[in-house]
């Protein structure tokens, strides 16, 4: 756990280093994928190169799973999930919650993870059963609060439909809870529930490289992370909430049929 952890964490230093240096501004650099707000620069997929070159280097063998580049076959048991800038709209506008992502799989497992902020010059990190750090500090998320006392975060897809829905699911939970954030980066909300910094998490649409690494952390400091109605957390729903708040928000949500088409 801890090669692991070490090489996933000076990757993820180097890459969100060379990303700090070259960040654009918003320019001819940026593409679509999904829909016109759904963008990929050029840095996304040199951050991504990056950390498969390093991963390559220090582990021939492994498997890599990145944003970018997709699935790269290897002979061993180990995978690396890779997000080279989760918050790609919050990196090209300056906003400092955006982060380069790694998680270490083992037999279909995550066992290390390691997300790096690095606009706040922030590394989370844990380890399968070994608690999640923020720096040398232990991270442990808040417990005992209600529903109703809940600071919630959330995100949006970039398909409009979902967008719709996901509005209308919003304005039900906002007053229920204690308010509502919208950071922009999976990965930095669900390690701002191991840090504390709010309650709850839901989001439909994220991907495994958002979560990979970012839901371990999270997992290891006391929250529960799951889908609906019993499902694995997955692109279907991603909630994570210490348990208690975790149920409750649950029964709000599965009230809302958050999953359902426009």
């Amino acid at each position: 756990m801890t090669d692991f952890l070490r090489l996933a964490e000076d990757i993820a230093r180097e890459a969100g280093d060379m990303l700090l240096a070259k960040r654009p501004t918003m320019s001819g650099e940026i593409e679509t994928k999904s829909s016109p707000t759904d963008v990929v620069t050029t840095l996304d997929k040199a951050s991504e190169e990056l950390i498969r070159e390093r991963i390559l280097a220090a582990r021939p063998g492994d498997r890599i799973l990145g944003e970018e580049g997709g699935e790269e076959p290897g002979e061993s048991d180990v995978r690396w999930i890779v997000d080279p800038i989760d918050g790609t709209v919050n990196f090209l506008y300056g906003l400092p919650d955006w982060a380069v992502s790694i998680a270490v799989e083992v037999n279909g497992q995550v066992v290390a993870g390691v997300v790096n902020v690095p606009q706040r010059g922030e590394v989370y990190n844990a380890a399968l059963g070994e608690g999640a750090r923020l720096g040398a500090g232990r991270l442990r998320c808040n417990t005992g609060v209600p529903l109703a006392q809940a600071l919630v975060s959330t995100g949006f897809g970039y398909a409009q439909a979902q967008r719709a829905v996901q509005g209308e699911v919003v304005a039900k939970v906002l007053p229920r809870v204690r308010d509502i954030r919208r950071g922009g980066s999976c990965a930095v909300d669900l390690c701002s529930v191991a840090a504390g910094r709010v309650d709850a998490y839901y989001e439909r649409g994220v991907n495994q490289w958002d979560f990979a690494a970012a839901g371990l952390i999270a997992t290891e400091s006391g929250a529960r992370l799951g889908g609906l109605r019993g499902e694995p957390v997955s692109p279907a729903f991603a909630l994570c909430a210490a348990p208690g708040l975790f149920e409750e928000l649950h029964d709000l949500l599965a009230r809302l049929d958050p999953e359902r088409a426009a």
